[in-house]
């Protein structure tokens, strides 16, 4: 978030004034903030959403800066000089993740920000010669370049998927620049080493595609069906969520990109060690394979039908020192948790600004 005057304070909350009355009313049902191994709470659908997913298509003209490496593209709205979040995206989906989040947030006087990630939709690298890299920590460098060449200070983060992951570094690395987070199947920060660890069968089963991105016949494989295969990934990550053709073409449309592929098999051949990262970035990845414990407000949210690979609850709730709350989010909710629950997933923006 970044730093308010009284004056823009006193506008920001009269902008918010008419929604907080049923947001409190609301915040009952999700139970109290406790400490990191606080009990989760179930949310039903008619707590979760009050619009109906979809309702929204689009964010209009999107954005281009430079920063950093990269020339992002980004969706942004909202008044001004409101407090600031940013929304990351994962694979394979892109900013229509948030199509119907932002929406809500901007009602409530927020500034946001969507950022296309390296290798999607209109962000390009500057230069050619920029290595396609795709391993954790500089999806998180890009982050920080984009809140610098938009001179934010500080924001609230949420994301899911590699979203989660750089939104959980951001808020470990840079506690400075990150208010509060909100990160959709909890801690994912991981390294290489610890991923040598071998999975029992029918957890390696599920990891089928990060093996078959590790051979030719699998990068060459993604390149050519790229949009078979991630309508496959959604079916399979969110099995309960019937989306239709236009949903997933909105999103698709962003795997164009001319880095996309080269980014995607980067990251997964990087998480089992079999290319390397970029040395200017082992500072980072030796302070994130120590798993450093994140002290942020933070809120982690759980589909109750995930059928992507996901840590549980449990494993991760030690890793959150700061006020903390876990909540799984009903009806058949899968992995694209903010495009199939957007008002949950608001909800978890608005209350963890509200501590």
């Amino acid at each position: 978030m970044n730093i308010i005057k009284m004056s823009e304070g006193i506008k920001y909350a009269r902008r918010r004034f008419l929604g907080i009355a049923a947001l409190s009313i609301a915040a009952a049902k999700f139970g109290m903030f406790g400490s990191a191994n606080a009990q989760s709470s179930k949310t039903t659908p008619a707590d979760a959403t009050t619009i109906q997913p979809g309702t929204n298509t689009s964010f209009g003209s999107l954005k281009q800066i430079d920063a950093g490496l990269l020339n992002v593209g980004y969706a942004e709205a909202g008044p001004a000089d409101g407090p600031v979040v940013i929304l990351l995206h994962g694979w394979p989906y892109d900013i229509h993740s948030f199509v119907d989040v932002a929406p809500l947030l901007t009602a409530r006087g927020y500034r946001v920000i969507v950022p296309l990630l390296r290798g999607y939709g209109t962000t390009r690298f500057l230069s050619n010669e920029t290595l396609r890299n795709g391993q954790q920590s500089v999806v998180a460098v890009d982050i920080i370049a984009l809140m610098d060449a938009l001179k934010i200070r500080k924001a609230i983060l949420g994301g899911f998927d590699w979203g989660a992951r750089t939104a959980d570094i951001v808020a470990a690395l840079w506690l400075e620049r990150c208010k509060a987070l909100v990160s959709v199947s909890g801690y994912l920060i991981g390294s290489p080493e610890s991923n040598k660890k071998p999975l029992p069968p029918q957890a390696e089963l599920a990891w089928w595609y990060q093996f078959y991105f590790a051979t030719e016949r699998g990068r060459a494989g993604y390149d050519k069906y790229r949009r078979d295969f991630a309508k496959l990934i959604w079916q399979l990550a969110s099995p309960k969520w019937d989306f239709d053709d236009a949903t997933f073409d909105r999103s698709a449309a962003s795997f164009d990109n001319p880095d996309h592929v080269a980014i995607v098999i980067h990251n997964y051949r990087w998480r089992l060690s079999l290319t390397e990262g970029e040395p200017k970035y082992d500072d980072l990845e030796k302070r994130l394979a120590e798993g450093p414990v994140i002290n942020v407000p933070t809120i982690t949210l759980e589909g109750d039908a995930h059928g992507a690979p996901h840590p549980d609850a449990s494993s991760y709730a030690g890793k959150f020192s700061g006020k903390y709350a876990h909540r799984i989010i009903t009806g058949g909710i899968g992995h694209n948790l903010p495009q199939e629950a957007p008002q949950a997933f608001a909800k978890a923006i608005i209350d963890i600004d509200d501590l």
